[in-house]
């Protein structure tokens, strides 16, 4: 692993959010959390309750939900964790394949 500058996380409680999902992909992938780079972590305004990761069959609130991405990498593999509101960051399966919302204000 290369040391690189720290990836600037703009939203209030980032850091914390980050280790959160850093830690559970690292349990997922049984890899030491250690190995796995932060590659981006932003806000983002998602366009309703499902937070950019829509479940088949499954029907969610039409509001505009704050929230933040958080993409991760393990070696050439990225994975995206999504959260908002009051869910923690879960990984969104398939995240790569959707088109992504654009950048939001957070909660600053």
């Amino acid at each position: 692993m290369t040391d690189l500058p720290p990836v600037p996380t703009p939203f209030r409680g980032a850091d914390q959010l980050v280790e959160l999902a850093r830690q559970d992909l690292a349990r997922r992938l049984g890899v030491d959390a250690a190995d796995i780079e932060l590659e981006s972590a932003e806000a983002v305004v998602w366009p309703d309750g499902s937070l950019g990761c829509p479940r088949p069959g499954m029907v969610y609130t039409q509001v505009l939900q704050d929230g933040y991405r958080i993409l991760l990498r393990v070696g050439k593999e990225i994975y995206a964790y999504h959260g908002g509101g009051s869910r923690g960051p879960f990984l969104c399966e398939g995240a790569n394949d959707a088109p992504l919302p654009p950048p939001g204000l957070g909660d600053d």
